[in-house]
């Protein structure tokens, strides 16, 4: 892989973390507001994990373009 695709992929990897990082606050607004009302948070909470691992995995992909680009 060359420079130019690696910096192209690791600016869409880093939009991607961005916008899971807006999920990531939403679904745990979500959570905190079923909790707050007494509903079932199951559903809401596996979501909220499912993302994390989603984040997880993006971190993941943006740590190994970053070392690509090291000297």
């Amino acid at each position: 892989m060359d420079r130019i695709s690696i910096y192209d992929e690791l600016s869409r990897v880093e939009r991607d973390v961005v916008a899971g990082e807006r999920q990531l606050a939403e679904q745990e607004r979500l959570v905190l507001e079923l909790k707050r009302q007494g509903e079932n948070t199951a559903n809401a909470e596996a979501e909220l994990e499912r993302l994390r691992e989603c984040q997880r995995h993006r971190d993941r992909d943006r740590q190994r373009l970053l070392s690509l680009l090291q000297p």
